[in-house]
C-alpha cells in the first residue's frame, strides 16, 4: 500500500480506558502499514507508555511512542474532509449513517484525491456520544450480528485496518479527475462546521429564537441538517455571516 495515502488515515482512541486497547490497536496498525494513532482525553494519562500496552503492541512500540494524545477531539478532526464515527447504536439525530463497505470507498475517493480522514472510535463502555459525534461528518456501523453487534475496541480497529487495506490497495490504480479533487479540497471540516453551530446557537439565543433554558432539540436538528450538507468552505463563511448579523441584533 502507498505509504503516502496510509498517512492521510487517523486513526483516533476516544476517552479510551485499557491500556490492552491502546497497545492492541497500534499493533493492528502496524500489521496493517498505518501508524497515525490518536489518543483523545484516555483514562489514564501516558497510557502510550504504560507496561501493558507496551506489551499488547508486540513489535509496534513505534506506533505507540508517536501517537499523539490530547484533551481536545477537535484538533485530532481539524483538516480532515472525512472524519467517520464507529458506533452501532441508532441516533435520532447526528451526521447520516452508513454501512462499512460504503464508507470505505468514500475513504478511497479522499485519499487518492490527497484528502485526510479520521476514523473514531469511542469509549469501551459507552461508545461514542452526541458531542463526538458533532465533529463527525457520517456515522458508521460494521455488519454484525444484530442480537450482539458489540466488539472489542482493539477487535473494532482491527476489522476495520485489514478491510480498509484491501479496498485501498485494490483502488491504487485508479484514476481521479481534477474536478473530483477540486470539489473533495472545498469541503469544511467538522472542526469548522462544530465552530459555525456555536456561532448559530449565540445568534438563535441573541434574536429570540432559541431559549437557553428551554432548547428543546432546536440545535441538534440545525445540526443534523447541516451535516446532511456536507458544507463547503465558503458556505460556512456566508453561515457565521448571518449568525454575526443576528447577534448585532442582541
Amino acid at each position: 500500500m502507498n505509504i503516502d495515502i496510509a498517512k492521510l488515515l487517523r486513526w483516533v482512541l476516544v476517552e479510551t480506558s485499557h491500556p490492552g486497547n491502546v497497545g492492541s490497536a497500534a499493533r493492528a496498525l502496524k500489521t496493517m502499514g498505518f501508524s497515525d494513532l490518536r489518543l483523545i482525553n484516555p483514562k489514564i494519562k501516558g497510557v502510550a507508555a504504560s507496561a501493558e500496552a507496551i506489551a499488547l503492541a508486540s513489535g509496534a512500540a513505534d506506533v505507540l511512542e508517536s501517537s499523539l494524545e490530547s484533551n481536545s477531539l477537535a484538533s485530532a478532526v481539524e483538516g480532515c474532509s472525512l472524519v467517520l464515527g464507529l458506533t452501532s447504536r441508532d441516533r435520532e439525530f447526528g451526521p447520516p449513517a452508513l454501512d462499512w463497505e460504503t464508507a470505505r470507498a468514500l475513504i478511497s475517493d479522499a485519499t487518492l484525491s490527497g484528502r485526510k480522514v479520521a476514523l473514531l472510535f469511542g469509549p469501551e463502555r459507552t461508545g461514542l456520544d452526541n458531542d463526538h459525534l458533532v465533529l463527525c461528518t457520517h456515522r458508521v456501523w460494521l455488519d454484525a450480528n444484530p442480537a450482539y453487534p458489540s466488539l472489542n475496541l482493539a477487535q473494532a480497529l482491527m476489522v476495520c485496518a485489514y478491510t480498509l487495506r484491501e479496498t485501498l490497495l485494490r483502488n491504487a490504480g485508479e484514476p481521479h479527475s481534477l474536478a473530483n479533487r477540486e470539489e473533495m479540497a472545498d469541503f469544511a471540516d467538522p472542526a469548522a462546521v462544530a465552530a459555525m453551530l456555536e456561532h448559530w446557537r449565540e445568534g438563535l439565543e441573541a434574536i429570540g429564537y432559541l431559549d437557553p433554558a428551554n432548547p428543546k432539540k432546536l440545535m441538534p436538528r440545525i445540526q443534523a441538517l447541516f451535516a446532511r450538507s456536507r458544507l463547503h468552505k465558503k458556505e460556512i463563511d456566508l453561515l457565521r455571516g448571518i449568525a454575526k448579523q443576528m447577534l448585532l441584533r442582541k
